[in-house]
């Protein structure tokens, strides 16, 4: 099951709009004998380097996300083990002000990656109100008897945890190329469809049956191909089996 939830992904209805006009244009060159032997070199020039290379980026910046979640939760730890095991007398309450403060920079991060861009910038001002109340948790630690270097470690913490979110920022607003993306999506979806007394010509060599072979296995790559970089291109619209997952439940049970 969880395999046809991945092809089901990456095969949806321009999928089968593609190949149907792609079938069309074949018939059509077959029926007013249309026929050509097309260069396939074109192909990977034109649309497989494009989309490889759409498709890397993508990946590349899914992986720098994760990367700088992780780091983000490893200080998030940190600041939260400092206000634990740091001060001489333990203080509860102080702790479980942090906590809910540092749970609640998660969750707005979280809220600014998921939502829609129309309220994008509501929710990066949320953020970074939270990652300001958070700094000024820290200063009240400055009367709890903790030596100027280990406050200065935990303001490093929270520093630290602002370089992520602000990183992680970039990659939520900046995408991969649009030029590249636009110019690739023209061909993928053209080439099937002007390549049809290419597929015309080969059709000669085919048992009867199967000249409508080529056009259909085409258009089924490409476009599936189109559809792994755009799942791939937001890593964090919640839709594909990649993207990236906020876990709230699994932090706060860390903090303990």
């Amino acid at each position: 099951m969880k395999i046809l939830k991945s092809v089901f992904l990456i095969i949806n209805y321009k999928t089968f709009v593609v190949t149907l006009l792609a079938v069309a244009s074949t018939w059509v060159c077959g029926r007013y004998g249309f026929s050509a032997d097309f260069p396939l070199t074109i192909i990977g020039i034109a649309i497989v380097f494009p989309v490889v290379f759409s498709i890397d980026s993508a990946y590349k910046r899914r992986e720098r996300t994760l990367m700088l979640l992780s780091d983000f939760k490893a200080h998030v730890q940190a600041l939260y083990l400092a206000s634990g095991q740091w001060l001489k007398e333990e203080d509860k309450a102080f702790q479980g002000r942090l906590k809910s403060d540092l749970i609640t920079i998660y969750k707005s991060l979280k809220a600014f990656c998921v939502k829609d861009k129309k309220s994008k910038q509501e929710q990066a001002e949320k953020l970074f109100q939270q990652i300001s109340k958070l700094s000024e948790s820290i200063q009240q630690v400055r009367n709890k008897e903790l030596n100027p270097g280990e406050i200065s470690r935990m303001n490093q913490y929270v520093s630290k945890i602002l370089v992520d979110v602000e990183n992680i920022k970039m990659i939520r607003t900046y995408r991969t190329p649009l030029t590249l993306r636009a110019y690739s999506k023209v061909f993928i979806y053209s080439f099937p469809v002007i390549y049809g007394p290419y597929f015309e010509h080969t059709a000669e060599t085919y048992a009867h049956g199967l000249e409508y072979m080529m056009p259909i296995m085409f258009s089924f790559i490409l476009i599936s191909l189109d559809n792994i970089q755009e799942h791939l291109e937001n890593p964090f619209d919640q839709i594909g089996e990649d993207d990236v997952k906020f876990d709230v439940a699994e932090l706060e049970a860390q903090l303990k």
